[in-house]
């Protein structure tokens, strides 16, 4: 408890308080955002914001770790260090891809396959890791354990397939969680705050998560005997928590100036590292299908612009929205660009809601 709070209110700090001189050094490099000639029009003043702010953040998120850590004596261990190495990993594609549009002025920077080559690679590492080093206290690694949180559902218990062919089933389904999850929130992060406050929505999610299943863990002393048969095997949730509170600090203190009107923008490099946390965050925890209800806005918009471009092509022409993803056809329509922000946090509120009672019905369906 102490390192999550310790660990969650310094990267709050971090981010409050260091972002505008963040700000000042991006104009100093140039790291101005460039803006598409066919984007909204009211978009266009948009142009030269600071950008990469994901950099921020993701300083911040480890320094509150490793503080909130040090601070209560407490063990690191492997689950938290992966969630920030994926968050680490997929900033660093997202930073290769900000760079390139920052020097060479356009809205392209890796190419799509060079981008997603960049989310396989760091998602099949996570996974190795994931599975190669056992916890001393229980045998157990983060990502072998034999209950998923959704439980009853046999090819998310990979080593059921034994330790080869479940492996590599897990890592195959661990690169599918990363690059969707990574590209949804990546694709939602085109208005102020947007992204930054769904994700705080998201990734608050599984502090609760990760203290539930840290309370009820089958290698917990404590668990009464009436629940065991509901118990989890996840690899220290409690640090889950943690990792998820450092996240969450620093995303509140980061959306201080990315709200409308934004002083500094995520830049991929926060959308893909915060897509890349909440994916470990859900893979290490075992509740991936949670991911449709707890990332359900990121999925409606990255679904809008899948559906467009299937439409634009069936149709040879023509469009279901104004413009893709969703939340360009609202401001189109003439909403404001506050108004449709705080409406999808909203959306994206009783999405996490709805993610969150089903994880404790399932639960409660277990013990009855």
């Amino acid at each position: 408890m102490i390192a999550l709070l310790i660990g969650g209110a310094v990267s709050l700090v971090f981010t409050l308080l260091l972002t505008p001189v963040f700000i000042r050094l991006f104009h100093k490099l140039g790291w101005g955002q460039f803006i598409r000639d066919d984007g909204p029009k009211s978009h266009h003043t948009k142009r030269g914001t600071a950008t990469m702010g994901g950099i921020v953040l993701i300083l911040g998120s480890v320094l509150g770790y490793f503080v909130g850590h040090l601070v209560a004596r407490d063990t690191l261990t492997l689950s938290g260090l992966l969630v920030l190495f994926m968050m680490v990993g997929l900033g660093v594609v997202g930073f290769l891809d900000d760079f390139m549009k920052v020097r060479n002025q356009r809205s392209l920077g890796l190419g799509g396959w060079a981008k997603i080559l960049g989310q396989v690679v760091v998602g099949a590492i996570f996974a190795v890791l994931a599975l190669s080093f056992p916890n001393p206290n229980t045998g157990l690694t983060p990502g072998s354990a034999a209950i998923s949180g959704i439980r009853d559902i046999p090819w998310l218990d990979f080593m059921f397939f034994g330790s080869i062919i479940g492996g590599g089933l897990f890592l195959i389904w661990t690169v599918l969680i990363t690059v969707s999850t990574s590209n949804g929130v990546n694709v939602a992060d085109g208005l102020d705050g947007l992204a930054t406050g769904a994700s705080i929505l998201a990734i608050a999610s599984y502090i609760f998560i990760g203290f539930w299943q840290f309370n009820q863990s089958c290698f917990s002393v404590r668990l009464d005997e009436s629940t065991r048969s509901a118990c989890y095997t996840v690899a220290n949730p409690l640090d889950l928590a943690v990792v998820a509170a450092c996240i969450c600090g620093g995303l509140i203190g980061f959306l201080w100036w990315n709200t409308s009107p934004a002083q500094i923008f995520l830049g991929d490099t926060g959308s893909l590292g915060l897509g890349g946390a909440l994916a470990a965050l859900a893979i290490l925890s075992r509740t991936e299908l949670l991911l449709v209800l707890i990332g359900g806005l990121f999925l409606v918009v990255t679904g809008s612009v899948i559906l467009q471009r299937a439409y634009f092509k069936i149709t040879k022409g023509k469009r279901i929205f104004l413009m893709s993803p969703l939340h360009h056809h609202f401001e189109l329509k003439g909403w404001a660009e506050v108004t449709v922000v705080v409406r999808f946090w909203i959306i994206a509120g009783l999405f996490v809601a709805a993610g969150v009672g089903v994880f404790y019905l399932e639960w409660i369906s277990r013990t009855s």
